[in-house]
């Protein structure tokens, strides 16, 4: 079963994370970014990996890029938390960051996160081929930076305080640079890694991701907060624009649904080699967390 594999995975990738980050001692920014990485989905690592495996690298050598994306999305999430960010107080069902010790602590394990990301990148475990980890030390800054993620995060501040709400080709730009990017470069990994083009596996990951979005503002609405670890109804609230504002709830799901067509038709070319991916993608519109 698909929660097998992504529990399997994510087992293997918490491991890592834990190994790479036992040099740092125990002090408090140390203790802060282990907080920060343990629990969830692990869904982008579970890419990662089940698109390494599907071009045959070992499981040795794509864990650590695995390791860090996930790195990458703690620190985004702590950032995210933050009181000038979207002042959110439970992650994960448990206090965020800067509640538990302040905010200066969850900043700094914000940008220790994010470095430990690229520092892991480099290491020759990866891949011995230093092009190969240049390729995926690069594609994770421009996805993570501000021509991706933390550019859709700046258009998602931005759009609180716009006079007009956005509309519906507004937010799918914003929400593939926030949320997108990063799926984006966990999906494509694997053919990275491999040395073979990732195109094919950046169509998938674009409905994929927009799906992962779109299935997270139906949960902000239909969710429960002890199931999804964090506070609901929260856009509502702030008189955000969604896709299930916009859509409609029952429009919103029906997006979805295409969206996972999309994403699975994306992967035929590659047969059963495809089929976790495939899983991966139901299951985004089945979770409620």
């Amino acid at each position: 079963m698909f929660q097998d594999v992504l529990a399997k995975d994510g087992a293997r990738v918490g491991d890592c994370l834990l190994s790479v980050m036992e040099p740092l001692g125990d002090g408090r920014i140390a203790q802060g970014m282990r907080y920060a990485t343990a629990g969830g989905k692990r869904l982008r690592a579970f890419l990662v990996m089940g698109s390494a495996r599907m071009f045959d690298v070992p499981s040795s050598q794509s864990v650590y890029a695995a390791a860090a994306i996930e790195a990458i999305h703690a620190y985004s999430l702590v950032h995210d938390d933050l009181p000038c960010m979207d002042d959110d107080d439970l992650r994960r069902g448990l206090p965020t960051v800067h509640v538990k010790w302040d905010d200066a602590t969850a900043v700094l394990v914000g940008d220790a996160l994010q470095t430990l990301a690229f520092d892991v990148l480099s290491r020759d475990v990866v891949s011995s081929d230093p092009m190969i980890r240049l390729a995926l030390v690069s594609s994770m800054a421009r996805a993570a930076g501000a021509q991706g993620m933390v550019l859709g995060q700046d258009m998602d501040i931005a759009a609180e305080t716009a006079e007009t709400p956005l509309n519906l080709d507004q937010i799918t730009v914003l929400q593939n640079n926030k949320t997108g990017a990063l799926i984006e470069w966990s999906a494509t990994a694997g053919a990275v890694l491999a040395g073979q083009d990732p195109t094919p596996l950046r169509h998938y990951a674009r409905a994929l991701g927009l799906a992962f979005q779109i299935w997270d503002d139906i949960l902000d609405v239909e969710g429960d907060a002890a199931l999804t670890g964090k506070r609901v109804g929260k856009d509502a609230d702030a008189g955000k624009a969604t896709f299930v504002s916009l859509l409609g709830l029952d429009g919103a799901k029906t997006r979805c649904s295409d969206l996972i067509t999309e994403a699975q038709d994306a992967l035929a070319p590659f047969g059963a080699r495809a089929d976790d991916l495939c899983d991966a993608a139901r299951f985004v519109i089945a979770r409620n967390s």
